[in-house]
């Protein structure tokens, strides 16, 4: 009898945490909420990259040399997903010097504890040579970034 109780809390566990959308570790497997009052429209850079700030953070905005902490979901125009840190339910760390263009300048766009949504050109992406598997070439690249951490720059 206390077999099958313990499968029931189990099982209950495992439901709660799928209908919930966390993981035990609490790292969703969503973006979090956007602002209400969120802009509909992109805003383009003299570069060609389009974003909007999906919710306002409170906290600073990254520099070039910044270290930061995000999570985030990418999708070519098709809409096939290419990328999620949702998916694996962890955050990515990285320095904006290290990732390309359009990550570079749109992230600087965003306040810690913000989202936005880039739509970048390849150029500003990875160009003609895309990335072999994921990315075709002269793809533009769609994502939307929850900026978690700010660090140094």
């Amino acid at each position: 009898m206390m077999d099958l109780f313990k499968c029931s809390i189990a099982g209950f566990l495992t439901l709660a945490f799928f209908v919930s959308g966390c993981s035990p570790s609490g790292r969703s497997s969503v973006p979090g909420p956007e602002d209400p009052d969120a802009p509909k429209e992109f805003t383009t850079t003299e570069s060609g990259l389009k974003y909007r700030i999906l919710r306002r953070g409170s906290g600073d905005k990254p520099r070039p040399q910044s270290f930061v902490t995000v999570d985030y979901e990418g999708w070519l125009d098709s809409g096939a997903e290419f990328d999620s840190s949702y998916n694996r339910r962890e955050s990515t760390k990285f320095n904006l010097q290290n990732v390309i263009p359009g990550w570079t300048e749109g992230l600087q766009l965003v306040s810690e504890g913000g989202m936005i949504e880039l739509e970048i050109p390849s150029e500003l992406g990875y160009g003609a040579a895309g990335s072999p598997g994921s990315i075709p070439p002269n793809a533009t690249l769609h994502f939307k970034v929850e900026l978690h951490d700010v660090r140094g720059g």
